[in-house]
């Protein structure tokens, strides 16, 4: 089953601190954005992707491409001003209605088994998420106080990436543009449909850098699966 990929890659990062586009940041001499896109590039079932850009960012993300022999990247749109925007301004361009994706670009550590098991589950149902059961206690807290604990056992950490549907994730997003709704992720505007969104269990090691010491966990998690791969 083939799908194409939305990558929205436009944010500033700010908490990353870097100064620049932190998916310009290196992990063992590689750019993260590169990191993520060969994911998708020696995925046999990815018939396409589709970045989502800051046009400052445009010379130095097309040189990057074109260094690291990535080939399946059908066109760059500028991004907007919230993620949100980003994803519509692409998923505009799609022209197939098969099975889209939508991936962080921070998220280098995405692995493909569990991309085809995310397919293969929106194939059925329409929508699907990548996510991991919640390990610590939750507790709810307003203003500094600690409201209730919340049971452990029904909540999971949503990843991406997320999969639908182009003709039901178009739907939501054409929705969400009128009803003026900003969603925290893809799957809260499918579910302002009311359209069941289905959960597949990634991995813990499905990062997204966001922080300085996101570097280092990364740094730990490529070192881990070189020892897996020997």
């Amino acid at each position: 089953m083939t799908y194409q990929v939305i990558i929205p890659a436009a944010g500033l990062g700010k908490r990353m601190q870097a100064g620049k586009n932190k998916l310009l940041l290196e992990i063992n001499d590689i750019p993260v954005l590169v990191h993520t896109l060969r994911v998708f590039e020696e995925d046999e079932a990815c018939s396409g992707i589709i970045l989502a850009i800051h046009p400052q960012d445009e010379r130095e993300i097309s040189a990057l491409l074109k260094k690291y022999l990535i080939s399946k990247v059908l066109s760059l749109v500028p991004g907007g001003d919230e993620r949100q925007h980003s994803i519509y301004n692409a998923l505009k361009t799609v022209k197939t209605d098969g099975i889209i994706l939508v991936h962080d670009a921070a998220r280098p550590f995405i692995r493909k088994d569990h991309i085809h098991r995310l397919t293969q589950k929106a194939e059925e149902t329409g929508a699907a998420i990548m996510g991991v059961p919640a390990k610590d206690t939750m507790k709810k807290v307003i203003n500094g106080v600690v409201m209730e604990t919340v049971e452990r056992s029904s909540l999971w950490a949503v990843q991406t990436p997320q999969a639908f549907r182009v003709s039901l994730l178009k739907k939501a997003y054409k929705t969400a543009e009128k009803d003026k709704f900003l969603g925290t992720d893809d799957a809260s505007l499918v579910e302002q449909l009311d359209h069941p969104v289905s959960i597949v269990e990634g991995d813990y090691d499905n990062i997204k850098l966001t922080t300085p010491e996101d570097l280092y966990f990364a740094e730990a998690i490529i070192k881990k699966r070189e020892k897996e791969f020997y």
